[in-house]
C-alpha cells in the first residue's frame, strides 16, 4: 500500500540543485538521475523504484554521476538509487501503471485528461509557455487575466521565504494582469486551440463593469476558450473597486458574475479571494449569478520582510513596497481550509470546485481533491521547478489511484469531508494516545525533551545512553515531541489510553 511517509527523505539530498540539462544525465549510460532525484525531492519515490531497472546497475559503477554534479561529491546519487533498490523497490505491491486512464476527470462537463492545469499567472502568459506546458504533460492552463487596463510592471516584483536549502516556502508577488492587449491574447487562444484542441483553455478575466465583463467572456468564448475564470480576488490592483475589493461585497460578485453569464454560453468559474473570514457569501453569491464553479484560492494580502538596514519590504521597488499576494507551500492549509468550507457547503454542492494554493507534490494535489476540488491549479511550484513537475505530480497520483483501486479520480474527490468538523466541538477527549519511540533511529538529540520542557508538559527525559524515557503519568498526548525530532524517531502510538 501506499506508505504516508517519503522513503527517502528530501533532505538526504539538500545540495542537489535540480538541474536544466542535468550534467549526471549525460555522465550516466543506464539511468536518468536526475530524474530519480526529482521523484524523491517530489515525494514519488515508489514510483521512481517502480520504473528501474531490474538489476542495480550503480553496484560496481564508479559513480560519474557525482563527478559530473555541478556540486561534485555533495549529491550521493548513488546511494540515493541504491536506496531505492533496497529500501523502496521491494515495496512497490503493484507494477507501475502504463496508461494514464484513471486520471481522467472533466471540468464543469468538460473532458480533462488528468486534473492538473497551471493556474492564471506568469506561468501561462504566452503562446509559447502553455505550448510547452501542454507538451510537458499538463491538461490545461488558465491563461494569465486578460483585460483592457493599461499594465505596467514593477520591478523587482518578487520576494520569497525560503528553506535552508534555498527553496521556497512562500512566495510575494505584487504582479498584476497581462501586459499584452486583448487583440493580442485573442490571437494566442485561436493558435492554441488550432494546435492543441484536445487541450483545455480556461481564460481568466477582470473587467471594469458590467458590459465589459460580458464583452470579454464573449470574446474568449468565440477565440477558442473552453470556459471562462473570473478574477474577483487579485490583491495587487492599483484601482480601487477591482481584483479582491470586488471578492470582499457579494453583491459585486453576483452581479459580475451575472454580466459574464449573459456574454457567454461556455461554463463560468468565479475565482474568490481569500482574504475574508468566510468564504462561503461570495461563492453563494456567484452561484446565484450563475457560475459554473468556484476557483479558490488566489493569494493572501503579505508582507515577506522588512530591510533592516533601508526599512523597506520587499521587494523595494526604488525606496518603496507595498502589500502583496502571498502563495506557495506555505499557504496550502490555508487553501485547504477554504476549500473544505467550499466543500461542506450544503449549497455549493453542484458547482465544481478548482483548486488551489501551494500545491507541489501529488499529495498536496490529492488532499485538495480530498476536501472537494475537481481540478487543482499550480504556479509557484513551476515558477521554481519548471514544468517538467508534472511528470511527478501524474505519475504519482496515478500509482495512488491503482493502489487504491479507485476507477478514476473524481471517485477521491471529497472523501475527506465526512472526518472533519469546522469546530473542535464534535472531537473526542476522554482518551491519549501515547507517542512511540522507534529507539533504532533516535540520534541522541534530545530536542524532544527541550520542547516538552519547555513548550509541553516536563514528560520525557533522557537516560544515560541519551535516548527519551516518557512519564506517562505527565504525558497529554500533545505530540509536539513527534513533530520536532529531526531523526523521525518518534511516531503516533497505536493504543489509546483512557484519561485519567
Amino acid at each position: 500500500m501506499i506508505k504516508k511517509e517519503p522513503h527517502i527523505d528530501r533532505s538526504d539530498m539538500i545540495y542537489c540543485a535540480l538541474c536544466q540539462d542535468a550534467p549526471c544525465d549525460q555522465a550516466c549510460e543506464n539511468l536518468d538521475p536526475s530524474a530519480l532525484l526529482r521523484s524523491i525531492w517530489f515525494k514519488n519515490g515508489l514510483s521512481a523504484a517502480g520504473r528501474l531497472p531490474e538489476v542495480n546497475p550503480c553496484i560496481n559503477c564508479s559513480s560519474p554521476c557525482e563527478s559530473a554534479c555541478v556540486r561534485s561529491g555533495q549529491v550521493p546519487i548513488k546511494d540515493l538509487v541504491t536506496r531505492l533498490y533496497d529500501q523502496v523497490k521491494p515495496e512497490c505491491d503493484i507494477p507501475t501503471p502504463t496508461d494514464e486512464d484513471r486520471l481522467r476527470c472533466n471540468m464543469c462537463g468538460i473532458p480533462l485528461e488528468n486534473p492538473f492545469l497551471l493556474s492564471s499567472s506568469v506561468v501561462a502568459s504566452t503562446y509559447d509557455m502553455c505550448a510547452r506546458a501542454f507538451e510537458a504533460g499538463w491538461a490545461g492552463v488558465c491563461f494569465k487575466t486578460i483585460c483592457s487596463l493599461d499594465i505596467h510592471e514593477a520591478s523587482p516584483r518578487f520576494s520569497a521565504i525560503t528553506g535552508s536549502d534555498r527553496s521556497i516556502i512562500g512566495f510575494k508577488n505584487i504582479e498584476q494582469l497581462s501586459d499584452h492587449s486583448v487583440e493580442e491574447n485573442m490571437a494566442v487562444f485561436r493558435k492554441l486551440k488550432e494546435n492543441y484542441p484536445d487541450k483545455f483553455i480556461l481564460a481568466s478575466i477582470m473587467g471594469q463593469n458590467e458590459e465589459e465583463w460580458g464583452e470579454l467572456a464573449g470574446l474568449c468564448e468565440k477565440n477558442g476558450a473552453d470556459a471562462v475564470e473570473l478574477n474577483f480576488s487579485c490583491p495587487n490592483m492599483m484601482d480601487e473597486g477591482l481584483g479582491s475589493d470586488i471578492g470582499q461585497v457579494p453583491e459585486l460578485v453576483e452581479r459580475f458574475t451575472a454580466a459574464a453569464k449573459r456574454g457567454c454560453s461556455i461554463p463560468v468559474l468565479a475565482k474568490l479571494t481569500p482574504n475574508v473570514a468566510s468564504m462561503s457569501p461570495a461563492a453563494e453569491a456567484a452561484k446565484r449569478g450563475g457560475a459554473d464553479g468556484i476557483a479558490a484560492i488566489n493569494t493572501i494580502k503579505s508582507i515577506t520582510g522588512v530591510d533592516i538596514d533601508t526599512y523597506v519590504a520587499a521587494p523595494d521597488v526604488h525606496g518603496r513596497s507595498a502589500l502583496g499576494g502571498y502563495s506557495g507551500n506555505a499557504v496550502k492549509p490555508i487553501a485547504l481550509r477554504f476549500i473544505s468550507e467550499l466543500g461542506l457547503n450544503p449549497e455549493l454542492k453542484e458547482l465544481h470546485i478548482s483548486g488551489m494554493g501551494g500545491i507541489e507534490t501529488w499529495q498536496d494535489a490529492l488532499e485538495f481533491i480530498l476536501l472537494g476540488a475537481g481540478t487543482v491549479q499550480v504556479t509557484t511550484a513551476v515558477m521554481q521547478y519548471g514544468y517538467r513537475i508534472i511528470d511527478d505530480l501524474k505519475a504519482g497520483l496515478n500509482l495512488y489511484l491503482t493502489e487504491k483501486r479507485f476507477k478514476n479520480v473524481t471517485e477521491a474527490i471529497g472523501l475527506g469531508l465526512s472526518t472533519l468538523s469546522e469546530t473542535t466541538e464534535a472531537l473526542e477527549r476522554d482518551t491519549i494516545l501515547y507517542p512511540q519511540f522507534v529507539r533504532e533511529r533516535c540520534i541522541g538529540c534530545g530536542r524532544c525533551v527541550i520542547s516538552c520542557s519547555d513548550g509541553g508538559h516536563q514528560a520525557i527525559r533522557l537516560d544515560k545512553n541519551r535516548k527519551p524515557i516518557m512519564d506517562g503519568s505527565k504525558c497529554v498526548g500533545c505530540h509536539l515531541c513527534v513533530l520536532v525530532c529531526p531523526g523521525l524517531a518518534i511516531v503516533p502510538g497505536k493504543k489509546r489510553i483512557t484519561r485519567r
